[in-house]
């Protein structure tokens, strides 16, 4: 009985080891991809400010992203699902760093980071020389001014007796 199994696995065209080795690394991806996801929900959670939140808002999210798309087109193997799940990744590579670098900025012009956390500012002499260009408050903030230092602490403050994240 036993020769009758091994001989069946044994015997066959390579088919099946190969199903069950594609079976494995789709499995392992599938738990790579979920352990990036919750990295990135816990450290948008856990990180004090939004330049740090970036961090895990697209890195690891984007590469957990791309392992569940990898196990899911290695375990369907099909070509309609291929061509399903690239414009997926595509758009999320091309998405996630634009849209991160837009919260990013306004982060940073609304005061909610940690300017200590910086090792250099290199946005701070372009907002000023705007600052300088535009006498008359700037149309793309709803016809507000920047805040100054004093209304980025002001901001923090608030921010820290609300116990924000």
């Amino acid at each position: 009985m036993i020769d009758v199994y091994l001989s069946g696995v044994i015997g066959t065209t390579g088919a099946e080891p190969l199903d069950a080795v594609l079976d494995l690394v789709s499995a392992l991806l599938l738990v790579l991809g979920g352990f990036l996801s919750l990295a990135a929900a816990i450290g948008l959670m856990r990180f004090p400010d939004a330049l740090a939140r970036l961090h895990a808002a697209t890195k690891p999210q984007i590469l957990g992203l791309i392992a569940i798309v990898v196990a899911i087109a290695l375990s369907v193997r099909s070509w309609q699902a291929l061509l399903l799940l690239i414009p997926v990744v595509v758009l999320q590579v091309l998405t996630a760093p634009i849209s991160a670098h837009m919260v990013g900025r306004a982060g940073y012009r609304t005061g909610t980071y940690n300017p200590d956390g910086l090792t250099a500012d290199e946005l701070a002499p372009d907002l000023d020389d705007a600052q300088r260009v535009f006498v008359e408050p700037a149309p793309e903030l709803g016809g507000r001014r920047l805040p100054s230092d004093d209304d980025q602490a002001r901001s923090r403050r608030d921010d820290e007796g609300r116990g924000a994240l």
